[in-house]
């Protein structure tokens, strides 16, 4: 097989070989025509130009255009096959490799690509987490714990795929199936003994999981967010269920959830045998005591069904405390003593997710991805409590916008919810996509302003982020806050097709040096006590 180039890092340098035919089985499918006896494939692709010799090519409907139109570019790169539906065959028209016809091919996908790979996530305990918010910190502690406890681990989320020492950007939290399996041959080939993976409720519905043999699933919580995707409510729900519902392909072996919400409470009451972490209540994970804030960490005592464990966390907020407390119970559903995952819990940062930046200024910048109505106030409360904590004279300035072609009935909500809670609430844009980025912050500031004007602050709007950025910066005064929210970890700005550099980290900082060199500098941020 020829190098590997960038974009083909995480697959295994010595794949399978596995006869079509053998692969046919699996999905119950005829080629056109016939398979040769000795065709065997070594991979499997959706994307043309990511195709290696000895793959299938999986040609399957896109949004935007049929991934046939591509197949005859697949087969010049070297695909020895390609899986299609009918649509496709005729698009693909005459091609000198069998096709296989099936309707809805992505329904086969998952198992299609765990059979060319060989089953690689039978031999990995994987734990999936899934969940509207704390997939990607939850899944950060968890490895952690892992890790302490001498496994050698994997994590694939919204951030990065990180196997060893390697690091890759991710372009969705949980890749598509081929990719997926893919990752977990290399694991294997690499000798990695547990993984942990967020899995969004896109890759429930669409299949991408399938395949998967999951260890441990964990839910977080659920609270608005793509709405665009899923019809209701009870359908966002459906997908996440999918991960522990016996009857279900995907169905973990063992089901942690919080139930702090109504849904988390819902999905354990449905299971046999669901592990449950609360904590405002008595479940088999709880709160022995109130979490303890000092120096910007905070301290609690978890009661699991053994016993005690003291636990300490870097990051802030009570939404935090649910995180780290699920994460220890996961850990211990993975067989992890939670005497030994409970200090490198200790040890975790997540990036973008109450991200400090500092440059010796007199207030608190802040950098979080909280992008959906109830993340941005829980991220707020946090921060008022900050400033209470401080004495009360503090303020607190927001920026925020929100992603076009996504669910836009949030978009009033997080507004409402950022003009509640902030003294300066900045609407700016986020990753407009193709829609009208002043349309979008339009939505943000009618729901800011659906407030009543003595609950809210004032209310500004900046289309340009860097604008944006500087305007709090320069707002702010000793021991004031400044949040910058909704793009966290990310590094681009998607407009009308392009994605643009931006990092609100590295904006952030630019806007404190350019805008502040000279206000006298009072505490460091690092002193300042996040509650």
């Amino acid at each position: 097989m020829p190098a590997q180039s960038s974009q083909h890092v995480l697959r295994p340098a010595r794949p399978p070989s596995t006869p079509l035919s053998d692969l046919l089985e699996t999905i119950a499918a005829d080629p056109r025509p016939a398979v040769p006896a000795d065709l065997r494939i070594t991979g499997i692709e959706q994307r043309s130009d990511a195709v290696l010799p000895g793959d299938l090519f999986a040609a399957l409907p896109g949004s935007r255009a049929h991934g046939a139109r591509f197949a005859a570019d697949a087969v010049a790169r070297g695909a020895v096959a390609v899986l299609t539906d009918p649509a496709g065959a005729e698009v693909a028209g005459e091609l000198p490799v069998p096709v296989v016809v099936r309707e809805n091919p992505r329904a086969v996908l998952g198992e299609l690509s765990a059979a060319v790979y060989g089953h690689p996530s039978e031999r990995l305990a994987i734990v999936g987490i899934t969940g509207t918010s704390g997939k990607t910190t939850t899944s950060y502690l968890v490895e952690a714990g892992l890790a302490a406890a001498g496994l050698s681990t994997a994590l694939i989320g919204t951030i990065e795929t990180r196997i060893g020492g390697r690091r890759v950007p991710s372009a969705l939290t949980t890749p598509e199936a081929p990719q997926l399996h893919a990752m977990f041959a290399l694991m294997v080939e690499q000798g990695v003994d547990a993984v942990v993976m967020e899995v969004s409720s896109h890759a429930l519905a669409l299949g991408r999981v399938d395949g998967v043999r999951f260890a441990v699933g964990a839910f977080t919580n659920l609270t608005q967010d793509h709405l665009d995707f899923h019809a209701d409510f009870e359908d966002y729900f459906a997908a996440k269920r999918r991960l522990f519902e016996p009857d279900s392909p995907v169905a973990a072996r063992t089901a942690v959830v919080n139930i702090d919400d109504a849904w988390g409470r819902r999905l354990a009451d449905g299971l046999a045998a669901p592990v449950r972490v609360c904590t405002t209540g008595p479940a088999d994970w709880s709160l022995a005591g109130p979490a303890r804030t000092h120096g910007g960490e905070q301290d609690f005592t978890a009661a699991g069904p053994a016993g005690e464990t003291a636990v300490r966390l870097r990051l802030p907020g009570d939404y935090n405390v649910a995180n780290g407390l699920l994460a220890l119970a996961v850990c211990a559903a993975a067989g992890v003593d939670p005497a030994t995952a409970a200090p490198a819990l200790a040890t975790v940062d997540v990036p973008g997710r109450m991200q400090r930046v500092d440059r010796g200024q007199d207030f608190l910048a802040l950098v979080d991805y909280a992008h959906k109505p109830a993340a941005v106030e829980s991220v707020i409360a946090t921060l008022r409590a900050h400033l209470a904590a401080a004495g009360g004279a503090g303020r607190l300035a927001v920026v925020v916008g929100a992603g076009g072609d996504r669910d836009t009935g949030k978009r009033g909500l997080m507004g409402a919810a950022a003009a509640r809670g902030a003294d300066l609430l900045i609407v700016t844009d986020d990753n407009p996509r193709s829609e009208d980025p002043a349309a979008i912050r339009a939505a943000l500031v009618a729901g800011a302003n659906s407030v009543p004007a003595e609950q809210r602050g004032e209310v500004r709007d900046i289309g340009d982020r860097t604008a944006a950025i500087e305007a709090a910066v320069a707002w702010a005064h000793a021991g004031d806050v400044v949040l910058v929210a909704g793009k966290g970890h990310e590094v681009g700005q998607e407009i009308q097709g392009v994605k643009y550099p931006f990092d609100d980290r590295e904006a952030l900082t630019a806007a404190i040096a350019s805008t502040r060199p000279d206000r006298p500098q009072g505490a460091n941020a690092e002193d300042l006590t996040i509650p």
